[in-house]
């Protein structure tokens, strides 16, 4: 009995946390506490907790306050983008200059997606998090694994319901299906998202905000439509997107929000 448990176990299909951090709020994620409430939310048992850190001024004083978190037990791991993106550029078959300005605002994720070797990656925008404790990690990779057309998953955004809805066609489960995609919180199939399809264009991403450029959401969502896959979106739990202060009041509020 217990040879089958562990055969059972060793064949689960696996799933990687990843978030990011930069300049702006780097000293706000890597403060005791922040990050193991972010991942404590998230409840399940990840194969893998990362950091992925892009775009700093003190690298050493960033890498100092990251070490301090794995030693805390908060992360497993970090790693910084200049070291990893000439190789997920060259993997994902994807140039700097054809990002343009997107290249600041995808190169974390293709990092991040490039590093695991896990069945599924969760990733958090450092500007994101889960609103409450909730299970749904278990649910979204169960149906994705049944079914082929099913991609990604992610919470609903900003409690965002009612426009979760309208944007839907289907629902399976607590999951409403329909397409888009959105880089502040996505669960991935990595058989799908760890190969070079990231420079397809499609009419409908043309919706996407122009500050960003040919992102990595965009070229996702047009590669989704062009191959008629699909994402989930749960359809009672919500995740928050709320950009750092730079100073001030708000920054303080930002950083005590996701720990109240």
């Amino acid at each position: 009995m217990e040879k089958m448990r562990a055969s059972r176990n060793r064949s689960a299909p696996t799933v990687d946390f990843t978030t990011n951090c930069y300049e702006n709020d780097w000293q706000i994620m890597l403060a005791r506490g922040y990050l193991r409430v972010v991942l404590d939310r998230c409840c399940h048992d990840f194969n893998r907790r990362r950091l992925v850190i892009n775009n700093v001024r003190e690298r050493a004083r960033v890498e100092a306050a990251a070490a301090a978190a794995v030693a805390r037990g908060d992360i497993d791991e970090y790693l910084f983008v200049d070291d990893h993106a000439a190789a997920a550029l060259e993997f994902f078959q994807v140039s700097k200059t054809s990002l343009g300005r997107g290249y600041l605002y995808s190169i974390s994720e293709l990092v991040a997606l490039h590093i695991s070797d896990a069945s599924y990656l969760l990733y958090y925008k450092g500007d994101s998090y889960p609103k409450r404790r909730f299970r749904w990690i278990d649910d979204a990779v169960g149906l994705m694994e049944g079914s082929g057309d099913l991609v990604v998953a992610n919470l609903c955004w900003n409690d965002r319901f009612d426009l979760a809805r309208s944007e839907s066609f289907g629902q399976q489960g607590d999951f409403l299906v329909g397409y888009g995609f959105s880089d502040q919180c996505f669960l991935v199939k990595m058989s799908i998202f760890r190969a070079p399809i990231y420079n397809e264009e499609n009419p409908a991403s043309a919706r996407y905000p122009d500050y960003a450029g040919e992102s990595f959401e965009k070229r996702v969502d047009a590669y989704m439509r062009n191959h008629e896959l699909k994402r989930l979106t749960h359809r009672r739990q919500s995740y928050v997107h709320k950009n750092v202060p730079k100073r001030g009041l708000g920054r303080i509020l930002r950083r005590l929000r996701p720990l109240a």
